[in-house]
């Protein structure tokens, strides 16, 4: 049993780790109402190991410190990252293609309302939206489906799973 711990605890912290370097290191694209949150491409993870739930979590919440984000942003934004992890955890059976709906949905619903009462930026909120929108399909939808195919050829040793065919 403890070493089951271990491994969750080790790859919560890994993914946390690596959402945070690649959501600081493209700050320029992970913020504000046109972003591409690269790091969001990782919201697949939850089909491969329920660590990633906490993981992303953490690593949402650290990245938008240190990234500066104000603390509505902070909050909300890794609720959003939260709740779209949950729900590709809850869509591990089912399609890899359906995985990316939730982290899709939950931000694109959230985050236009951080932007638009935290940083009072001046556009409508269904722009918004759809900019936030669109970046979460990029990332989440396309990214995220790309990187999924890739590990799912390797699960076993990376997520310390029997080897799938």
């Amino acid at each position: 049993m403890k070493n089951k711990s271990t491994l969750f605890l080790t790859q919560a912290a890994l993914i946390a780790a690596v959402y945070v370097v690649l959501t600081v290191v493209f700050a320029p694209f992970s913020f504000k109402e046109i972003q591409v949150r690269l790091s969001e491409a990782l919201t697949i993870l939850p089909l491969f190991t329920p660590a990633a739930i906490p993981g992303l979590f953490v690593g949402c919440l650290l990245g938008n410190v240190l990234g500066g984000a104000v603390i509505w942003d902070t909050v909300f934004g890794s609720i959003a990252t939260l709740i779209g992890a949950v729900g590709t955890y809850l869509l591990r059976k089912k399609s890899m293609y359906l995985a990316p709906v939730p982290p899709i949905v939950s931000n694109t619903v959230i985050v236009p309302f951080v932007l638009k009462y935290a940083y009072q930026l001046p556009l409508p909120i269904p722009l918004m939206m759809l900019t936030v929108g669109v970046g979460e399909v990029i990332s989440c939808g396309v990214l995220g489906v790309l990187l999924g195919k890739l590990l799912k050829k390797h699960e076993g040793a990376i997520f310390g799973k029997e080897e799938t065919q």
